[in-house]
């Protein structure tokens, strides 16, 4: 069982700006390392989920938006050593290089295959030199580099192939009663890095407050009362996760504290939790075993999903584990957080994601308000039924056909999306 603390160590990481564009970076900076030349051109062939995620993206540091402008930021100024951080010491000076290799055609971002697999395959051209960085299955996972057709760095191929599942390679092997009994009975003290997730998020919360571009922020202020904390935990959980999820996507220059890959998956796992947390005045106990229950459910349903796909697992995946954790700080019963849990795949499951984009702050409040009343419902025995939809006898697989749904499910959809983007 201490595997299961060791996904979540694993796999809960500060992710400066969204997930995709510091991705793009990451490959394209690392392959900037191999030559100083005068670049001649940058190609980037991504596989559908980030072609789209990243389509009209924000990025930190920088008025600009989406993968073009990612991956000039990434030749002139990213930091490889920095991770999904490679965009942290952008400059002004640095987006006027990157608008000036855009301007002269010198990048061009390729579509790929239609898959919710990541797959990152970064090519910079010079005079001399020819440098393709790879990268698979998750945002970091470099795989391959090459220069001139010789091979520079080569992952083992078992590592590479087993790579999408190797933060959470036995997550399947429990049940729900499992995993809720594990965050039950944790020593609390192997919880309490945990708390980092709500240090970094609420800084980037606070940051959207403070920040004149942001809109949602402020009415969402406006509607608690102008109160951070108001007595009314739905609209304090909208506000600090919409106005946290906002000053992401448009790229202010705070870090989120990522799950699954993702910081928006990340702020929906725990910042209605510290909601539910404050207004109801709750120990720090329970919200520390309900953000890992949140982390754990939201884990389970991502990988039957994939890492990115066509529905919206910030909302779907991370806002059902987010609902199920409710239900568990206030007590709830096994039979109230599975009612939970059927109350959510029964309502939003088939949300489409456009991408990383302004639209998440509203996905996100559609999913803080389906988890409020999906939990309200349970808990005064008003639940979907086993037999009904998705829904299943046993949790394990209504949670494993979520996860179906988005990837093979909407494989179709994900083709439609990025065509209408083609096509705008």
């Amino acid at each position: 069982m201490d595997s299961l603390i060791q996904m979540i160590q694993k796999d809960m990481k500060p992710a400066f700006g969204v997930t995709e564009p510091g991705s793009i970076a990451l490959a394209v900076s690392t392959a900037r390392k191999y030559s100083n030349e005068e670049i001649q051109q940058i190609k980037v062939l991504l596989n559908s989920g980030i072609y789209k995620n990243g389509f009209t993206c924000g990025i930190p540091n920088s008025d600009q938006v989406g993968n073009a402008f990612a991956a000039a930021l990434g030749v002139v100024a990213g930091n490889p050593e920095k991770g999904l951080e490679s965009l942290i010491d952008v400059t002004e000076r640095d987006n006027k290089l990157a608008q000036k290799l855009i301007d002269e055609h010198k990048i061009k971002i390729i579509l790929g295959e239609i898959t919710s697999d990541i797959y990152i395959e970064a090519t910079l051209i010079t005079e001399n030199d020819i440098i393709t960085v790879l990268i698979e299955h998750s945002h970091e996972n470099i795989v391959k580099i090459t220069k001139n057709n010789n091979i520079i760095f080569e992952k083992d191929d078992v590592l590479s192939e087993n790579s999408k599942n190797s933060t959470h390679l036995n997550i399947h092997d429990y049940t729900l009663k499992d995993i809720i009994k594990y965050v039950e009975n944790i020593n609390i003290n192997e919880l309490n890095f945990i708390k980092k997730a709500y240090d970094v998020n609420l800084e980037l919360f606070n940051e959207g407050m403070e920040n004149t571009r942001t809109t949602f922020c402020r009415n969402l202020f406006k509607l608690n009362n102008e109160k951070i904390i108001s007595e009314d935990v739905n609209k304090t959980a909208n506000l600090l996760c919409g106005g946290a999820i906002e000053a992401r996507v448009i790229g202010l220059n705070k870090a989120a504290m990522s799950i699954t890959g993702s910081g928006a998956h990340g702020i929906i796992a725990t910042m209605p939790l510290y909601a539910e947390y404050k207004v109801n005045k709750m120990s720090e106990e329970k919200l520390l075993r309900g953000t890992a229950l949140s982390y754990l459910i939201c884990t389970y349903i991502k990988e039957y999903s994939g890492k990115l796909s066509a529905f919206c697992g910030c909302a779907i995946a991370a806002g059902t584990g987010m609902a199920c954790a409710i239900t568990f700080m206030r007590n709830g019963s096994y039979k109230e957080i599975v009612g939970t849990l059927n109350n959510m795949a029964s309502s939003i499951t088939g949300m489409i994601c456009d991408g990383g984009n302004q639209g998440c702050t509203m996905k996100g409040i559609v999913a803080t308000d389906a988890a409020f009343r999906s939990v309200e419902l349970a808990m005064n025995d008003s639940f979907i039924f086993n037999i009904h939809g998705i829904c299943d006898e046993k949790p394990e697989n209504t949670m494993r056909n979520i996860g179906l749904i988005a990837s093979p499910g909407m494989v179709g959809t994900e083709k439609t999306i990025v065509e209408i983007f083609n096509k705008k």
